[in-house]
């Protein structure tokens, strides 16, 4: 049990709402990156040449260094190699660490990459930079939804998950405006050297705050007294001896639980099910990320792709995944109603985008796409309430890190490439537009399918190894009592 002396010790000044908003905060820095090199500011374009032997000369990342549309899309997706290594790692040492220094780690990474990403000199320099960035991202990712989930009302939980996705679409949509005006005023290395500043204050927080802990693991108090257990034992052995012994006892026991992990996750049909369909989804949005402006500056002439885009997203991906939040919280947050919700919002959501393609005129293509875009966005929380709600509490870090390295590497990284390939084949943004948009109906497909799957909320559910963490699962958050004086 926690005594009441222990409670008393808790931050007045970091109430979950602060939580909040610092997680919301860096989400977005996160992903006004992804927007900025997505900019035609920041990723420019190559030198082209007229017939008649007019020359313009290249501008941005892709101009600088000469890249082909197949390396550039490669940029866009060279941050899942540190995501898919780090994610696993960093989700399997929150059973060891303190999950908020773990986030600390992360963003200090990340911070780093993103500078070196604006001193970089050729096509590999920047690659390597943005593998880099992937490393530094693989510890928020996978933490901050369950910190947040532990924190939030009872009767708010999917309408907070909703505000912290919703930094996503806003992010990549501040980061088209961003990534346009600082590239074209100055020049696509600042944008990123202004990424970095802007992150630097949260890894330093991440250090200095005081460490929070999340249901469903052994509190720092445990950890420390088995490691002065193995102390004390030292003492009258051999200490080189049992030191070595108990790092490797350390190291199988930790891949033995990560593999026992694993196997538990993708038995789980409910959870398998939700990537699926999440997979799908994230492979248009995806793309829609990164061709975007340069498809709207293709097909409809615009001569502010970035800022129009920005803008569409930005509105439309803030109200609709709020809007998704809220809904679901009015229907009783459950995991058959959030199926029902992603397979609804995602079927209207693909038929009106693809209808906004077909328009001739700008003005049809802004009002159909923005009600398409409004659908889509609503599905932002509920994907991820039942990613954290159909494994329990100690799965969760795992969970969100193996959903997000899926969703990354069946998703939004091959689709890059992959629509790069189909223009160069096409030689028509419309027509791979059109092509793209019609793989939302897979993901409405598949995820009316969990719709029929028998789910059950798992968030309460006793871990199976209960005796090496007692009373975990009765353990109260943190930062409940913040909460509850709030409410």
């Amino acid at each position: 049990m926690v005594p009441k002396s222990a409670q008393t010790t808790n931050p007045s000044w970091f109430t979950p709402k602060r939580l909040l908003g610092i997680f919301c905060v860096i989400n977005l820095i996160n992903y006004v990156d992804r927007g900025a090199i997505a900019s035609n500011g920041v990723n420019g374009s190559l030198a082209t040449c007229t017939d008649s032997g007019v020359c313009t000369s290249g501008t941005g990342i892709q101009g600088d260094f000469n890249l082909n549309n197949f390396q550039d899309g490669v940029l866009s997706s060279a941050f899942l190699v540190g995501l898919l290594i780090a994610s696993p790692i960093f989700a399997s040492l929150a059973k060891s660490h303190n999950p908020f220094r773990l986030i600390g780690v992360g963003l200090s990474v990340w911070t780093i990459a993103i500078a070196g990403c604006g001193s970089s000199f050729d096509f590999w320099s920047i690659a390597i930079c943005r593998m880099l960035v992937g490393v530094g991202e693989a510890s928020f990712i996978s933490l901050a939804a369950p910190f947040i989930d532990d924190n939030a009302p009872a009767a708010q939980k999917t309408a907070w998950l909703a505000t912290f996705y919703m930094c996503i679409p806003a992010g990549t949509a501040l980061g088209y405006v961003y990534g346009g005006l600082v590239g074209s005023q100055f020049n696509w290395r600042v944008a990123f050297w202004g990424e970095a500043i802007f992150m630097l204050p949260f890894p330093i927080l991440g250090f200095l705050i005081k460490p929070l802990q999340l249901k469903g693991f052994a509190p720092m108090e445990s950890k420390q007294a088995l490691t002065s257990n193995e102390a004390n034992a030292s003492e009258n052995g051999d200490q080189a001896f049992i030191r070595g012994s108990s790092l490797t006892s350390n190291l199988r026991n930790q891949f033995t639980r990560f593999s026992k992990d694993m196997q538990e996750l993708l038995h789980d049909r409910v959870y398998v099910i939700n990537v699926l369909g999440y997979i799908s989804y994230n492979f248009v949005i995806g793309a829609y990320s990164y061709w975007g402006p340069k498809a709207g500056y293709s097909i409809y002439h615009m001569s502010n792709a970035d800022l129009l885009f920005g803008g569409i997203t930005i509105v439309c991906g803030i109200f609709g995944t709020l809007a998704g939040g809220m809904i679901l919280d009015k229907m009783t947050s459950t995991i058959s109603n959030a199926f029902k919700l992603l397979s609804g919002a995602t079927f209207l959501g693909a038929i009106f985008c693809l209808i906004a393609f077909l328009f001739k005129g700008l003005s049809g293509f802004i009002v159909f796409f923005s009600v398409g875009e409004l659908l889509i966005f609503a599905t932002m929380a509920p994907v991820n309430y039942v990613s954290l709600r159909c494994v329990k509490p100690s799965l969760r870090p795992l969970s969100m890190a193996i959903s997000t390295v899926s969703i990354h590497i069946f998703g939004d990284v091959p689709s890059a490439p992959l629509v790069g390939i189909l223009q160069d084949h096409i030689n028509d943004w419309r027509k791979t537009s059109l092509c793209l948009t019609s793989i939302f109906f897979l993901a409405a497909g598949i995820w009316f399918v969990g719709t029929f799957l028998k789910s059950k909320d798992l968030l309460n559910e006793d871990d199976e190894d209960q005796s090496t963490t007692t009373l975990i699962g009765e353990r109260k958050p943190l930062l409940e009592a913040s909460s509850s004086s709030q409410a």
